[in-house]
């Protein structure tokens, strides 16, 4: 399988789509910083409290699931388990099948991209249509998202306007209201036609069987205002202990994922509409997906199991600024898609053994992660782990040479003595094609080295 590394992914980027991702997750990054520490005394222990709180239900999920299922059905829902993707599209269908359901809303949910839903609805010939601005534009597009929040960072709206004008929403129109009141007048339409309405879930509590929703468009309330079928495609690992737990994370995940305070829509959904309310779906499916998740719970990379989808780590990562989203070839970008995407390869783990080396390993990505993620000790690991197994690394010389060199005195002072020659002879022209393509998207600083040992002579005298 061949596929760009990501350093040189990003030196093919255009300069607008470079310049749309750092700008957008810079100031993203400042926003967060001074909304949490000038309205908390101490956010870094907030998130180590969270990080706590994730990992005790990670830990313990063999308790809390089963607890979750019997809490979902006391409140009138049904709830379905599904090993695979696969197995999860599959019962999607049946669900609308057996209803003779044929038209889909969904609400933005980073689980039905991982699983592809959508495609494998459509040659059933059911509409799965995206009701999220960013990821209708994503569908219209045949794109796929760059960012876990912000899907069309990579996007401008003129490129926007252009897809819509392609669509037939209107003619081209670059102005921002103008596109956001189109894509409403066209959405409206089809919440009202829908037969099913799809979410996936932010949080669900143990405690009482709530699935709890974050947006900031209001479109899941539209999803489930209509449609007479509600289906909650969830990951296992969304699951929290207690209701106070959604405190500190509802917290954490506003001011972390969009420098809000809270989302301007928090929904707790209960189960089907009860008979004392006149709208709402009349039936709940839940969903719940492993999908690779309990091997990666096996596995000494099982903190990344407390992701609770900020993209905090993406605005802060200067290897994904630099890169944008679609260089990770995953639907997870950035160092959490780094840690998490190779490992739910499973067995294809190697096709994407690659991402754990695209970081500069400088800690950003934990310093800001809200449930405290130490990101830099597991994307270590998973280059051990490729290490142990041979993967190979795109664009990456050999490195036994160097090996032998470094742990042979003689031969390092030899090279140390060859090594003030690439001040004068570029490393291009040497005739080694694996070195010729890795300096060819690094640039070596002056040689300054060799000077250690005569520093060391005098400093005994």
């Amino acid at each position: 399988m061949r596929f760009q590394p990501i350093d040189q992914f990003a030196a093919g980027l255009p300069a607008d789509k470079r310049a749309s991702v750092y700008q957008s997750t810079k100031t993203t990054h400042e926003k967060r910083t001074k909304l949490l520490f000038d309205q908390f005394t101490d956010p870094n222990r907030l998130r180590q409290l969270a990080g706590e709180i994730k990992q005790h239900a990670l830990e313990n999920l063999d308790t809390y699931l089963p607890k979750v299922e019997a809490k979902l059905k006391a409140n009138g829902a049904q709830v379905h388990w599904a090993s695979t993707g696969e197995a999860a599209c599959q019962k999607v269908l049946e669900i609308m099948q057996a209803r003779g359901a044929t038209k889909m809303v969904k609400s933005k949910t980073m689980v039905s991209e991982e699983i592809e839903l959508a495609k494998f609805l459509k040659p059933h010939g059911i509409e799965a249509l995206e009701t999220d601005l960013g990821e209708f534009i994503i569908q219209i597009d045949d794109d796929h998202p760059s960012h876990i929040v912000r899907p069309i960072i990579h996007k401008n709206r003129r490129e926007i306007a252009q897809s819509f004008e392609r669509e037939g929403l209107g003619a081209y129109n670059d102005d921002p209201e103008t596109i956001t009141r189109r894509a409403r007048h066209f959405l409206r339409h089809k919440y009202l036609a829908a037969d099913v309405g799809l979410t996936g879930a932010n949080f669900v509590s143990a405690e009482s069987g709530r699935i709890v929703l974050v947006t900031n468009e209001g479109n899941s309330r539209f999803c489930l205002a209509a449609t007479k079928v509600h289906i909650a495609l969830i990951g296992i690992e969304k699951i929290v202990p207690r209701d106070r737990d959604l405190g500190l994370l509802l917290n954490l995940l506003g001011r972390s994922g969009t420098a809000q305070d809270l989302t301007v829509y928090t929904e707790f959904i209960n189960g089907p509409k009860s008979t004392a309310q006149p709208d709402g779906p009349e039936e709940m499916h839940v969903i719940f997906l492993d999908n690779g998740r309990t091997d990666v719970l096996a596995s000494d990379c099982r903190e990344i199991l407390r992701c609770i989808r900020c993209g905090a780590c993406l605005n802060v990562c200067p290897v994904y600024r630099q890169a944008s989203g679609h260089a990770y070839r995953s639907v997870y970008p950035g160092p959490v898609g780094a840690v998490l995407s190779p490992l739910l390869m499973g067995g294809k783990f190697a096709q994407k053994a690659d991402l754990p080396k695209a970081s500069s390993l400088c800690g950003a990505c934990h310093e800001v992660c809200p449930v405290n993620i130490p990101i830099p000790d597991l994307l270590l690991r998973l280059r051990n782990r490729a290490k142990e197994e041979n993967v190979p690394s795109p664009g990456t010389p050999p490195m036994g040479a160097w090996a032998l060199m470094a742990s042979q005195p003689t031969a390092w002072k030899a090279a140390l003595l060859g090594g003030k020659l690439l001040d004068y002879v570029p490393t291009k022209l040497i005739p080694v094609p694996a070195l010729q393509a890795w300096s060819a998207q690094r640039a070596l600083p002056a040689w300054r080295g060799g000077e250690f040992r005569k520093w060391m002579k005098q400093r005994k005298r």
